[in-house]
């Protein structure tokens, strides 16, 4: 292919060719809450500030879009990895695992039966035969199973087979990753909209008091009581019966709908537990005091009748007459405060400072918010939901039954405050305000998203508005109790006027009633006050006056009113707010009239142009006032003519507050300022133009302009963030607009980019401001996207004439390309560099060209400029902030080239080249910058990772919009820049990467980077110049070509330059060996695999064809993996589970040590092994840093994507010139493949939460295992590889692998998910398994066919074996099953002779996993396997007639199965068999041969080892039961060692399971034992143990496996202890293993004793550093001795008798139990009871309660009775000699003594005189501990002791105590005490005293008796000694506090002291005479009585 051809082009332009524009630019239209926008009233000129406002409000956003970005779905596929309906196309996937699962439960119901064993001698394995196979049906046998085929056919089969249904995108099946590495997604900036609080919705339902006879209003509004502030406008109500609103007709004109409203939109944006409703209720005026008006109300009730009923009709009447008198004055009546906490719940508010305020920009969450959080949050002011506002508040009605009756004197905001506080306090203020009883029902609840028919605060449709509602809702405007930080975006302008005191105290009389008459006017005559105050309820919606409440007889009132006006939006001087004060007289008087005036008062609304707002204390004029009166305001008017009549002399006595809510009055001075000169130059105006205070001249407009700009940035931030989109716009707009002042050319360039660089920075550090993922400021990142635009160079435009009929002229959205005139003008002239003037000099051709332009200006060349020559700290905040200019940079550029319609030319041209130099510096300088920031401590490498990620996104957008040469030669410049300048090796990668894996995320990326190119065609793209590494070491006689197309080689780098950068950066993450490399290795790994499954899923690369180019841009990817084989997490020693890796990679790093071990566990094991195949410890030995585990899976996904998409002709070529080394590697790495994406499962809806996943099912490789056998695959693994074991000291101990590093999650952390998702989950990782386990399969049958050429296959056929069996080692699904053992086949057919020559293990695992699958409950597994197994026995007759060995395995296989697999089913294991047997009668071929006979007697065979396994199933609940089961059929096998050795290994498992840890060890020695006595027979070795009889130290027990003879055994015979155990390595192992069980049972001494037996050995074989290793073992268990002593812990033993002849042979049988330390005598009779209860069925269990004799004959025959009792370790004291330390006395016991209490008279305890005692010594058959933990008694003994003696002993252990509290060292005082009190303390209940009182008294009568008497005395004498020794010790110990208690101590000493004086001194004379005068007959009956046997004491005491 020496050029492209046409299918290549074809490719190309598929995935989106480069001609076509990727940026298009849209105006989309702004969503608007309301029905029609928020405008300006009509037909006014308004302002330019007020125009401009608007403007910005309403006109439409512009927003840039990627146009190949795809549709969203595929976007959200591609990100997500899961498509909403993608797992309706997969096929159902069958596990065993499952079928197994669903099946189970059934056969656990109903109570268990518990089998008896019965024949206890056992049967020997072949006789047990007594089920006939041939009774069963076979399976389905494979048709052509026996048809001879050529290898190459069969092959070809298999391979066709497995090539249909197979899943097209893997990467769809797999778990999408961690969003925390997806730097490439930049989060879409919300759109800036109005700022809503939580919104609650009140509805009120009802009001009514105990009468009813006025009308009544009510206002409702939120107070928070801890910022003493109103927080919403008021809500007015009116919930009266037409009735009474008929009273008020005459002063209601009309009555709007929106007046009509009842229930209020309330938004709380700070929600706390101190806001409260308060609901105020008024009255209509009437005469007197509010009490006195309150009155009726208080003691008249409706339900009364009779008077009452009058009361109330003469009440209705008088009310009616005042109404129509007084209707329009209120006066106030009532209120009621209701608390909202229970709404803003308080435990939800420690979440409110972080949820809430980062809505309204608090980011005290921190800036990298998960993208879904910042979504969330920004979806728009917390809902309550979030907020766990009204969380668990539905809707609730409250009722309010008592009112406060309002105080005359007590009416301003700070008493309610008060009022509040009290209220908070005690909930009540009955002690000194009145309450009213009534009752006021509301309805408070979340506001639903979408309200019908709703009112904004200015009385606009909120959509949907239906047309016939009557009753609207109102939005009531709240007033956040702190800064809201959300740019305004809708017109709003209101005032809210609060007049608040009066003081006409020293007034004329007449003022008493006093209301205030307030008007908003635009001029000075009646006519002229304006309808914009807005109405209460039941009334017009905009009114001209509005009165306030009066309060009666009160000449100094306070108001409460709020009285809101919609400010007009052109104000003048003229506009003012006037005020006229009225006296109310409330009786009719004849002639008189309702109101007198008392005087005026005014507030202009402007104040020098600016809306005046605060609080005043405005004088009060008390007659007319004069014209132009409201030109001044009212404390400063000038002398007038007549002079006015002031109040109290002109002072100020009217309190007021004005309050304005307006989007258009900054209310800022500087911003007010910036504003005035920027419309100033815009305009035409008349200068001095007047800013604020002072008058600003022409020739002083450009200074004052600057200034003001420059202090743009003093301004308080929340008004700069309200009017910020407009601000921005100005400053552009000032940057981009030549400017003419006072005739000079004027330029603000460089000042505005200060500006906004400074506001940029003011706002990024805002801590009340919140921030994306990426740093970004939301509020900076949404300008730009939505809302900037090229600024508008202005033409000179006419002013436009009088506003037409809508559309109105005022608002004309911009044109897509032209820019419609905003009435403005341009003032013309000359126009000089836009950029700097101080800097002329430097461009002066650039000059002549902006000259020759002229105002050409642009934006992006302006700003690009201005970032170039920025200096100091506005040149730092640039690039600290970058993202920000870039974005401006890009945006501009993209409407620049929409604009200019430059689509069409090269992109070369589009931009100018000192724009593309201005670029280049800027990256130089934004990459040195980076640089320079990670050389500094760690807080600033944040913001290095911040500019670096905006860089990368500005070159990604650049990508679409310049030449693409350009952009890589600054790549290229950004990462040679990097290197050169950093040294830390993981930063510098992570920048790197960071920076690559956004650039990849192009939507060109595969075009970039010339996928479709041919290595000789591609033209080069600038080369890197980062040195490579050449990854794999490929030997020189190797096709280059090929070879060299899966490595990383510079071509590859020049042609395809961004993957090429991207393999670079993560091989040198993988190669490096720096601390902290962990994170950046999941970086690079996470950066690859994102990237191939962008392309998997992308439905531009569907076809084949381009997925095959795809792969092969990607081949180089293979050989880094390959590199980095031993760095991949292992998988086997862990149940990889789905947990959270636990721990972050630092605490990863810490792994070291263990990491070398498990890097070098692939490189083989301890044991020098028969090797065979390629060894990996051809690696260098280094340390490498392990992967954890969820990288290496996502490394193997990439790796098999690859092999899968790959031309498969390719891989084969390139695996046949692989040298075997490679090959091996790849092997190792398909195993890690295998065990990376096993199966795990189906979570159980159910138990989800409690066991995260199903068990393991079968003999999965794990850890105990490793540790137990250095079995399973992994095992298999080490052993293959051994090359010389000196090399890895202390493997097997420590490869206890590190599980954070291999708990992997799947997609399944939520625990709390629906079964369907469940089953969804379960169905795509099934499919996910399958499919990846079949590209394994694929490979290897590639590497098979590939290397049959060549001569290394026996190594290679080791290595696919191993793999292949491996994954049938896993849960596999019925679909690769299928397939697998067709691949088996096909190799026991090509190769039979080298596997039963050469791989003896291999061959024995494979019997292993074959014979597993034939037990399986799935049919079509099961005919599988059984063809397999039959053609493997076969083969190995047919080829060297050595049938015997897998004979041998066979059966091996399957006793190691059945003493393993939990979940067995001997059932279709049976009907596997009879399958076998049926195909060895079908195939004739063999009928001439004694094969079918032997394969029969091998059915049998091991159809007698079924039979025991059934019998171990029935007993699976009752360990003791099971081990003796195990123990028996252990035994059965003593002829044939490899089974017994089976055995005792199944048996050592199941005690490791039950952490019986020394009984696991006893097997392995018992086991090493065996195989310690075949090795004697085979030679005689010095250093070897002689058999059995060396173990003797070890445990007496071990003899019983010398049985092995020479006649059971000749070691020769083939197949026979043929297992790796038999060799001195298998020996050394099995008693490491036990010495490493030993000790964590804690029984150091044995392993001294065990060590001593593998030393000699390790000595002979010169392994030093086994040596090294073993001593130092040696020492930890010696220093454990000496450490521990006196703490250690052994067993503690039971008695256990069964009675009953349910139990079977058990019955009449006692056992003594071993259990675990201080295990109590409850706790073992309550297992055993209720296991037994379970068998028996509970109500037939009996627990026998005492220890002595049973009698059978008073027992129910129909129960089962246990008899338990404690039993402690007896030695005579001979035996007392040797038994010195405490281990000594737990170790090696057979006799057990237990002590019976008993009195002749048959109760078991009585008075001392009569308390016998019975010790019963019990002799077991085996001496504990042994291979099980029970063990049964074969001898019992009796000992009778009579009273005295009984006295004797407990006198002796009290001694004992003694003398062991007073020589304990250190001293124990505290012990000492105990032991000193329980002897001589005065109240001890049958204490000392008592003892020698009954037993020394008197001398005994009867001279038997004589010397247990003297032994007594003898015993007290020493007592008593003791106790004196223990008093004076004591002495010597105590505290100062515990004076007294010792002189209590030795009070009582000498008290007993004295009492027992007597007894002690008096001898009995016959016992000291002279010794030959001795009868010899009292000697021996002494000698008999002291231990006689039971029945003789018994008849002499009758």
């Amino acid at each position: 292919m020496t050029h492209l051809n046409s299918l290549d082009v074809q490719l190309a332009q598929d995935l989106g060719d480069f001609t076509d524009d990727d940026l298009d630019v849209v105006f989309t239209p702004k969503e608007c809450r309301t029905l029609q926008p928020s405008l300006p009233e009509e037909g006014v000129e308004l302002d330019p500030h007020v125009r401009d406002c608007v403007q910005t409000y309403i006109r439409e956003w512009l927003i840039v879009n990627r146009k190949n970005q795809g549709s969203p779905e595929i976007c959200g596929f591609k990100k997500t990895g899961s498509r909403k309906d993608f797992h309706k196309t997969l096929p159902k996937q069958t596990f065993e695992s499952e079928t197994l699962e669903c099946s189970e439960p059934a056969a656990q119901a109903g109570p268990r039966h518990l089998n008896v064993l019965c024949d206890v001698s056992g049967k020997g394995p072949v006789t047990a035969c007594d089920f006939d196979l041939r009774s069963l049906q076979p399976d389905k046998r494979l048709e052509n199973l026996l048809e001879q085929v050529s290898a190459e056919d069969f092959e070809k089969q298999n391979e066709e087979a497995r090539r249909t249904n197979r899943q097209a995108e893997l990467f769809a099946l797999y778990p999408s990753v961690d969003e925390e590495d997806a730097v490439e997604i930049r989060p879409v900036p919300e759109c800036p909209k109005e700022h809503l609080g939580n919104r609650i919705l009140v509805k009120l339902l009802t009001l009514k008091f105990e009468i009813e006879i006025e009308p009544l209003f009510a206002s409702i509004a939120l107070y928070d009581v801890k910022e003493r502030k109103k927080i919403s406008e008021n809500f007015h109500c009116d919930l009266n019966s037409d009735q009474f609103k008929g009273f008020l007709r005459a002063h209601t004109p009309s009555v709007a709908a929106s007046s009509q409203a009842r229930s209020a939109v309330f938004s709380v944006t700070y929600p706390s537990s101190d806001i409260y409703l308060v609901v105020k209720i008024e009255k209509v005026l009437q005469q007197g005091e509010i009490g006195d008006c309150a009155e009726p109300y208080l003691v008249i009730k409706e339900s009364d009748g009779g008077k009452s009923k009058e009361k109330i009709e003469k009440l209705k009447l008088q009310a009616e007459s005042f109404c129509q008198r007084l209707g329009k004055y209120r006066m106030p009546f009532a209120w009621a405060p209701i608390s909202l906490s229970s709404f803003f719940n308080v435990s939800t508010l420690e979440r409110e400072v972080t949820d809430v305020d980062s809505v309204v920009g608090r980011s005290s969450v921190g800036e990298r918010r998960t993208l879904a959080q910042s979504r969330r949050l920004s979806e728009r002011a917390l809902s309550l939901e979030e907020n766990g506002v009204g969380s668990n508040f539905k809707t609730s009605t409250l009722s309010v039954s008592s009112f406060f009756k309002q105080e005359g004197d007590r009416l301003s905001d700070e008493d309610l405050f008060k009022f509040l506080a009290d209220y908070k306090r005690s909930s009540s203020l009955q002690r000194r305000v009145k309450s009213i009883p009534g009752l006021l029902r509301l309805e408070i609840s979340t506001a639903p998203e979408i309200i019908n028919c709703c009112l904004t605060p200015e009385m606009l449709p909120v959509k949907p508005f239906p047309e016939n509602r009557t009753r609207p809702h109102k939005e009531i405007l709240e007033f956040p109790t702190r800064e809201v930080y959300v740019p305004h975006t809708v017109y709003r302008n209101l005032l809210y006027v609060y007049p608040q005191r009066l003081n006409f105290v020293n007034k004329l009389a007449s003022a008493r009633n006093i209301t205030i008459k307030i008007q908003f006017m635009c001029g000075e005559d009646a006519s002229s006050a304006m309808p914009v105050i807005f109405g209460k309820s039941s009334g017009p919606e905009f009114l001209q006056e509005v009165y306030t409440a009066v309060t009666y007889h009160n000449k100094s009132p306070d108001f409460y009113e709020e009285v809101k006006i919609k400010l007009p939006a052109k104000l003048t001087v003229n506009h003012h707010l006037l005020f006229t004060f009225y006296h109310i007289s409330c009786q009719q008087k004849q002639g008189a009239s309702v109101e007198t005036l008392l005087g005026y008062s005014w507030l202009p609304i402007l104040l020098n142009e600016r809306l005046q707002t605060g609080s005043y204390c405005l004088p009060v004029a008390l007659e007319k006032l004069p014209p132009n009166y409201s030109m001044h305001s009212a404390e400063k008017v000038p002398l007038q003519n007549p002079p006015i009549k002031w109040a109290e002399g002109h002072k100020g006595v009217f309190n007021i507050e004005v309050q304005a809510v307006s989007s258009v009055h900054t209310q800022d001075n500087h911003l007010e300022k910036f504003f005035t000169l920027c419309h100033s130059l815009e305009s035409q105006v008349t200068f001095p133009i007047r800013v604020l205070d002072q008058k600003i001249s022409e020739m002083a407009l450009e200074h004052e302009l600057k200034l003001s700009i420059i202090c743009l940035n003093s301004s308080r931030l929340e008004p700069l963030v309200l009017f910020l989109h407009l601000v921005l716009d100005k400053l552009f707009q000032l940057s981009v607009q030549p400017m003419v002042i006072a005739g000079q050319t004027a330029n603000f360039s460089q000042f505005a980019f200060e500006s906004v660089v400074a506001i940029a920075n003011s706002l990024h550090n805002s801590k009340d401001l919140s921030k994306d993922q990426h740093g970004r400021n939301c509020l900076l990142a949404s300008y730009v996207h939505y809302v900037f635009r090229l600024p508008e160079l202005q033409r000179d435009v006419p002013k436009s004439g009088a506003p037409t009929a809508l559309p109105d002229p005022r608002y004309h959205t911009y044109g897509r390309t032209s820019a419609a005139a905003v009435s403005s003008k341009l003032l013309q002239a000359r126009v000089m560099s836009s950029s700097n003037p101080d800097l002329a000099g430097t461009h002066s051709a650039a000059d002549e060209e902006v000259k020759n332009v002229m105002s050409s200006k642009h934006f992006h060349e302006e700003l690009a400029l201005q970032m170039v020559v920025s200096t100091g700290m506005v040149r730092e905040t640039v690039f600290k902030y970058a993202w920000f200019f870039f974005e401006l940079l890009v945006k501009s550029m993209a409407q620049h080239v929409h604009n200019m319609d430059k689509r069409d030319s090269f992109r070369r041209t589009r931009f100018s080249d000192r724009f593309m130099d201005d670029i280049t510096t800027i990256v130089n300088v934004v990459t040195s910058e980076i640089a320079a920031l990670l050389v500094k401590p760690q807080k600033e490498n944040e913001q290095a990772e911040k500019m670096n990620i905006s860089l990368a996104f500005f070159l990604y957008d650049l990508l679409s919009l310049m030449d693409r040469g350009f952009v890589f030669n600054l790549i290229r410049h950004y990462c040679n820049q990097l290197s050169a300048k950093l040294n830390n090796l993981p930063t510098l990668i992570s920048m790197r990467l960071e920076f690559l894996r956004i650039l990849c995320s192009h939507e060109h990326y595969l075009n970039l980077n010339l996928f479709f190119m041919n290595a000789d065609t591609a033209p080069t793209s600038p080369c890197p110049s980062i040195s490579s590494q050449n990854s794999s070491s490929c030997s020189s006689f190797q096709d280059q070509k090929i070879a060299s197309m899966f490595d990383l080689t510079s071509e590859y780098r020049q042609q395809h330059f961004l993957t090429g950068l991207l393999f670079t950066e993560l091989a040198a993450a993988l190669d490096a060996e720096v601390e902290g490399i962990s994170k950046v290795q999941r970086k690079a790994v996470s950066a690859i695999h994102s990237l191939l499954s962008s392309h998997d899923l992308d439905p531009r690369c569907v076809k084949p064809e381009v997925k095959v180019k795809i792969a092969a841009l990607y081949l180089p990817l293979v050989g880094i993996i390959l590199d980095a084989l031993p760095q991949l997490c292992d998988f086997t020693g862990v149940d990889t589970r789905r947990y959270r890796t636990s721990g972050s990679d630092e605490e990863q790093e810490g792994a070291g040590a263990i990491n070398q071990n498990v890097a070098l566990a692939i490189a083989g094991n301890n044991f020098n092994l028969k090797t065979s195949g390629i060894v990996l410890s051809s690696l260098p030995y280094k340390q490498y840093n392990m992967l954890n585990a969820d990288t290496t899976r996502n490394l193997m996904i990439c790796f098999l994507w690859i092999m899968k998409n790959a031309d498969q002709s390719l891989i084969r070529k390139w695996i046949a010139d692989l040298p075997s080394m490679q090959l091996n590697r790849i092997l190792d790495l398909l195993f890690i493949c295998v065990l990376c994406f096993e199966y795990k499962g189906k979570q159980n809806s159910d138990k989800v939460s409690t066991q995260v996943l199903q068990k393991s099912r079968d003999v999965k490789a794990r850890l105990e295992e490793a540790l137990l056998r250095g079995e399973g695959a992994r095992g298999e693994m080490m052993r293959r590889r051994a090359p010389g074991n000196d090399r890895f000291p202390g493997l097997n101990e420590n490869l206890r692998w590190k599980k954070e590093q291999t708990h992997w999650r799947q997609a399944n952390e939520k625990l709390d998910k629906t079964k369907a998702e469940l089953d969804q989950e379960a169905l795509i990782s099934g499919n996910l398994a399958t499919e990846a386990h079949l590209i394994i399969l694929d490979m290897q049958e590639n590497i098979i066919q590939a290397s049959s050429a060549l001569d290394c296959k026996d190594s290679l056929l080791g290595g696919v074996l191993r793999v292949l069996v491996n994954s049938l080692n896993c849960d596999q699904s019925t679909t690769y099953l299928t397939h697998c053992f067709a691949t088996l086949r096909a190799l026991i057919a090509k190769f039979g002779d080298l596997l039963f020559e050469e791989e003896v293990e291999q061959c024995f695992d494979l019997c292993h996993q074959v014979l597993h699958h034939c037990s399986s409950s799935m049919d079509v597994t099961r005919s599988q396997a059984c063809a397999t197994l039959y053609l493997l026995m076969r083969f190995s007759f047919g080829a060297t007639s050595n049938f015997a060995r897998v004979k041998m395995q066979v059966t091996m296989s399957l006793a190691s199965l059945v003493g393993r697999a939990p979940d067995f089913n001997e059932e279709h294991l049976r009907r596997s068999l009879r399958t076998i047997l049926a195909y060895s009668e079908e195939d004739t071929a063999m009928q001439m041969t004694p094969f079918p006979t032997q394969v029969e007697e091998l059915l049998c065979n091991l159809n007698s080892i079924l039979y025991d396994t059934v019998k171990m199933r029935e007993f699976q609940e009752d360990p003791e039961m099971l081990m003796d089961l195990m123990y028996r059929i252990a035994k059965s096998y003593q002829a044939s060692p490899d089974l017994r050795l089976t055995w005792l290994q199944n048996m050592a498992e199941k005690h490791t399971k039950k952490k019986c840890y020394t009984e696991a060890a006893m097997c392995l020695v018992h086991a090493a034992a065996l195989v310690a006595e075949y090795l004697s027979m085979l030679e005689d070795h010095s250093y070897l143990p002689v058999g059995s009889v060396s173990f003797q130290n070890i445990s007496s027990n071990v003899l019983e496996e010398s049985v092995v003879s020479d006649d059971t055994l000749s070691p020769d015979e083939d197949g026979v202890c043929a297992g790796q155990y038999f060799t001195e390595s298998g020996l050394v192992g099995l008693l490491e293993q036990a010495a490493e069980l030993f000790s964590t049972g804690g029984l150091y001494e044995t392993v001294n004793e065990v060590y001593k037996l593998v030393i000699p050995i390790l000595e002979a074989h010169r392994e030093f550093r086994k040596l090294t290793l073993t001593h130092s073992k040696l020492q930890r268990a010696f220093d454990s001795i000496v450490n521990k002593d006196h703490k250690r812990m052994f067993g503690t033993y039971f008695r256990v008798g069964f009675f009953g002849s349910k139990f079977g042979d058990l019955d009449e049988q006692e056992f003594v139990y071993k259990e675990p330390a201080i295990t109590k005598l409850p706790e073992i009779s309550h297992r055993l009871e209720a296991f037994y209860g379970q068998c028996f069925g509970a109500e037939f269990v009996e627990v026998i309660k005492d220890s002595t004799p049973v009698d059978k004959t008073k027992l129910d025959p129909n129960k089962a009775y246990i008899q338990i009792t404690f039993v402690e370790p007896y030695f005579d004291e001979y035996e007392m000699k040797d038994r010195v330390t405490y281990f000594e006395k737990n170790f090696n016991l057979r006799r057990f003594m237990y002590t019976t209490p008993f009195t002749l008279a048959g109760r078991p305890r009585g008075e001392l005189h009569e308390q016998h005692r019975r010790n019963t010594v019990l002799t077991t058959m085996h001496a504990f501990p042994y291979i099980k933990t029970r063990i049964s008694v074969i001898q019992k003994e009796e000992f009778v002791l009579t009273p005295i003696e009984v006295a004797i002993e407990d006198m002796k252990k009290k001694t004992l105590q003694l003398a062991v509290a007073i020589n304990q060292e250190p001293p124990d005082p505290k012990m000492l005490q105990m032991v000193l009190q329980g002897s001589v303390g005065a109240t001890v209940n049958q204490g000392p005293l008592e003892v020698a009182q009954v037993f020394l008294a008197e001398i005994p009568a009867d001279p038997k008796l004589y010397r247990h008497h003297n032994k007594l005395r003898l015993c007290f004498k020493e007592f008593i000694m003791r106790c004196g020794e223990a008093v004076e010790k004591n002495k010597r110990l105590i505290t100062a506090d515990q004076r007294e208690y010792q002189q209590e101590l030795k009070k009582n000493y000498s008290k007993l002291k004295e009492n027992l004086r007597p007894m002690i001194e008096r001898k009995i004379p016959e016992l000291y005479k002279p010794i030959f005068r001795v009868e010899s007959q009292k000697r021996d009956s002494f000698h008999r009585s002291s231990f006689r046997k039971c029945e003789t004491q018994l008849s002499q005491g009758s």
